[in-house]
């Protein structure tokens, strides 16, 4: 297949380079498309629009249409949908929208990234498609979400299908539970991995309970996942595709390495911001004592100690000492 060239900016809104967009996968994602060609396309999460807007340009150039599927949708994504005829802003969570919506050619799956959530989004949609199953696409198929839910809002979840979990929990690749200082996430789940927990656990079970299907994970960018009926006739199209991507070994040394490095740097800006915090705590307390009387009378009464004798082994602090540990110097 030809290599396909796209004008966009993966970073444009992702100051920090986390790479938390599926936008980064687009030109495998959009290859995806092709391969299967699809002509209508429904994006659950589309938050602010990154991905959709370059779903967008390529729906224009291919005859093709783009549900937006978002509860809460960023101003971004409402302006974007209100100037490109080819969306279609839908503004319900998922599990209300795929009961009505068209079952489209493809799905792109990139919501509340738990496994209650993804099952019942597969759910819906298979009951809806039947036979024609559509193409499935996933986001977050690798760490940290694939063995480990998150939760948008943990009562929408049904309390026999949730995990327990931690508000605010700090996750680092290798650690089962938290880890001060690791990645922030709103509600994780407290530990990594075992049933029902994670996004990619959701996958396989699907793919497990409904025969003839084919799951491919491309290990890049927190994971692209990939679930297609074999007996489609584009089938071989997509498994040509992806066949070199799959669970390649290379990728997946890269994407452990990517977060690993991810994950140290961000708990280093954190303890350097502690660092930070504790040292001008300090300076607050040296600077209220070069400015104290007491502290000034202190001084002269513990270098006439040590002048007299009476104190030999004293250490005097003076406010030389402090202006000099206050010194950038």
């Amino acid at each position: 297949m030809e290599r396909l060239t796209l004008d966009f900016d993966p970073y444009a809104n992702d100051p920090g380079h986390w790479g938390a967009s599926l936008v980064n996968l687009a030109e495998l994602l959009v290859a995806c498309l092709e391969a299967a060609g699809a002509r209508s396309v429904i994006e659950v999460g589309a938050y602010a629009g990154d991905l959709t807007e370059l779903l967008a340009d390529w729906a224009a150039g291919s005859g093709a249409t783009v549900s937006a599927v978002d509860p809460s949708p960023q101003p971004e994504l409402v302006e974007l949908a209100e100037r490109r005829p080819e969306i279609e802003l839908v503004r319900e969570t998922s599990l209300d929208a795929l009961r009505h919506v068209p079952i489209p050619d493809a799905a792109v799956i990139d919501g509340d990234h738990n496994w209650f959530t993804v099952s019942e989004e597969l759910r819906l949609i298979a009951e809806r498609a039947g036979a024609a199953l559509p193409l499935l696409l996933f986001h977050d198929v690798c760490w940290p979400h694939a063995r480990r839910d998150d939760y948008f809002d943990p009562a929408a979840i049904p309390v026999d299908r949730r995990q327990p979990y931690q508000e605010g929990g700090n996750i680092y690749p290798g650690v089962e539970g938290f880890r001060p200082g690791g990645l922030p996430y709103h509600f994780p789940a407290v530990r990594e991995g075992g049933e029902r927990n994670g996004v990619l656990t959701a996958v396989e079970d699907f793919v497990a309970q409904h025969a003839g299907l084919r799951l491919a994970v491309v290990p890049a960018f927190f994971g692209l996942g990939v679930v297609w009926p074999e007996q489609a006739g584009w089938a071989p199209r997509l498994e040509a595709l992806l066949a070199d991507w799959d669970r390649n070994p290379v990728l997946e040394r890269l994407e452990e390495n990517r977060v690993l490095h991810l994950a140290s740097s961000h708990f280093q800006m954190v303890e350097a911001v502690k660092a930070q915090q504790r040292a001008a705590r300090q300076e607050a307390v040296l600077r209220r004592l070069l400015d104290s009387s007491a502290f000034a009378v202190a001084e002269r009464l513990s270098r006439l100690r040590v002048r007299a004798g009476i104190a030999r082994d004293a250490s005097v602090v003076s406010k030389d000492d402090i202006r000099r540990a206050l010194s950038d110097d």
